[in-house]
């Protein structure tokens, strides 16, 4: 298992950007696939991007499709998401996810580690 830390969100207007990284302590980061989540107050965990442990694949949640990227630097152990075009929607906590297969995780299931979150407020 590893702990993961999230940093980088904050307040921000509408049409903004921010970026998101979480550091992963561990050994063994790099034979994780890697996950984002957000969980909106009064609202579910949801699955916002997802990469593989090589960083080949991807996916993404359709919400945030051409204004998110999800990317990761192994020799770090961290895994960012660049967060573009900002909306008031986008206001939620933002957890980092550890797992061994990206194709569960886009389905929400997480058999690994979770980060503390990191929250990110989008202002109109």
């Amino acid at each position: 298992q590893v702990q993961l830390v999230e940093s980088g969100g904050g307040l921000v207007q509408a049409g903004g950007s921010l970026r998101l990284s979480c550091v992963a302590f561990g050994r063994t980061f790099s034979s994780y696939d890697m996950g984002w989540f957000r969980q909106a107050p009064v609202k579910e965990r949801e699955f916002v991007a997802a990469i593989s442990w090589s960083g080949g694949n991807t996916y993404y949640a359709d919400s945030v499709k051409g204004r998110f990227t999800i990317s990761r630097d192994n020799a770090k152990n961290t895994v960012y998401l660049q967060m573009n075009s900002l909306k008031p929607e986008d206001t939620a906590v933002y957890y980092c996810a550890a797992g061994s297969s990206i194709r569960v995780i886009r389905l929400g299931y997480v058999d690994g580690s979770w980060g503390q979150g990191t929250q990110v407020t989008v202002s109109s």
